[in-house]
């Protein structure tokens, strides 16, 4: 059924700036991660996780899925992005999880499963379906501080 099966996600840096987004459910949450990036604008060029703890100490959590796993250099608790598929890290509409983006800088972002659907034929995912707020700057020019 995931073949057949598309996600929407709502990803939010503040609540008035996000992006609502359709992707495969068979997808990876590599690839849903790669998706987010893409559609604020920002280089895919940093390691990532994703977190259940919607509150507190982000490493806390008790799901983590983190692309340390994937090159080697995991904790004993986080899993893989690379083979987790979304369907599994969000089995259902209201599903919440926290995107950290580039440990240095620390983006963070929340991310929600708004829907389900029947894939399209011939649409190419992910696509973006709304845009709301502009997004920051992923490397802010220091002179304008």
């Amino acid at each position: 059924m995931a073949e057949t099966e598309t996600f929407v996600f709502r990803a939010s840096l503040k609540p008035k700036i996000y992006r609502a987004f359709e992707i495969s459910a068979a997808s990876s949450l590599y690839a849903l991660a790669q998706a987010i990036v893409r559609f604020f604008d920002f280089d895919f060029d940093h390691a990532f996780g994703f977190y259940s703890g919607l509150k507190g100490n982000i490493y806390h959590s008790p799901a983590r899925y983190e692309l340390f796993v994937d090159i080697g250099e995991g904790e004993d608790n986080a899993r893989s992005v690379k083979r987790t598929r979304v369907t599994e890290a969000f089995p259902s509409v209201g599903a919440k999880m926290r995107f950290l983006f580039d440990y240095g800088d620390e983006w963070v972002f929340l991310i929600e499963l708004v829907g389900r659907k029947l894939k399209e034929p011939k649409v190419r995912l992910p696509r973006l379906l709304l845009a709301a707020g502009k997004a920051p700057a992923q490397y802010p020019d220091l002179e304008d501080e």
